[in-house]
């Protein structure tokens, strides 16, 4: 859900290209699945997870002394977490693109996970902010806003979202879309010519 509704922060006034999905919302379908946000959006809230909790696992065992990980108690070791899984999770989800996508060349496989990488490394060190989120919004909203799933999930999740992709791959505006959504913005007139 952070993924879809970054978009919306990233890519305000474009239309999107879900893949199989535009059926549903009457927008034309290019490739059902690879190249599009829903593989995107599927694939790197997948790899998140398990390195979400993996990472939680190892910096409370290794730093922690097996206790939970917790932003109030451990600041340092929570944010080091928060980098840590950004940019593991996101770099998996890289390979596994890089390795599985039809739409890339067997030449260019490799190219495409360096870059990757590159740009998920980039991105993930914009996402320091995201454990200051929940304490931000009960500082404004009041301590309740601040612990809900809104305030301290989807809040920072969707924020983080926004800048590893923004900024780790230029994805803002007109910026970063693929050919069918450069193609449903009228921005071509074709696409993959």
């Amino acid at each position: 859900l952070a993924d879809t509704l970054s978009n919306f922060i990233q890519h305000p006034t474009q239309k999107m290209d879900y893949g199989i999905l535009n059926q549903v919302i009457g927008r034309e379908v290019d490739q059902a699945w690879w190249g599009t946000r829903t593989e995107h959006i599927v694939g790197v809230a997948a790899c998140l997870a398990l390195t979400d909790h993996a990472s939680s696992a190892f910096f409370s065992s290794a730093f922690l002394g097996g206790k939970a990980l917790c932003f109030a108690k451990s600041p340092a070791t929570f944010v080091a977490h928060t980098f840590f899984f950004i940019f593991t999770g996101v770099t998996v989800y890289v390979g596994l693109d890089a390795a599985l996508n039809p739409l890339h060349k067997a030449e260019d496989r490799v190219k495409e996970f360096g870059n990757g990488t590159y740009s998920s490394a980039i991105g993930s060190c914009t996402a320091w902010f995201e454990p200051y989120v929940a304490p931000v919004v009960a500082r404004i909203a009041g301590p309740a806003a601040g612990a809900s799933w809104a305030g301290s999930s989807l809040l920072p999740a969707t924020l983080a979202y926004s800048t590893v992709k923004g900024v780790g791959w230029n994805d803002w505006g007109n910026a970063g879309l693929n050919p069918l959504e450069e193609k449903i913005n009228g921005l071509v007139t074709g696409h993959r010519e």
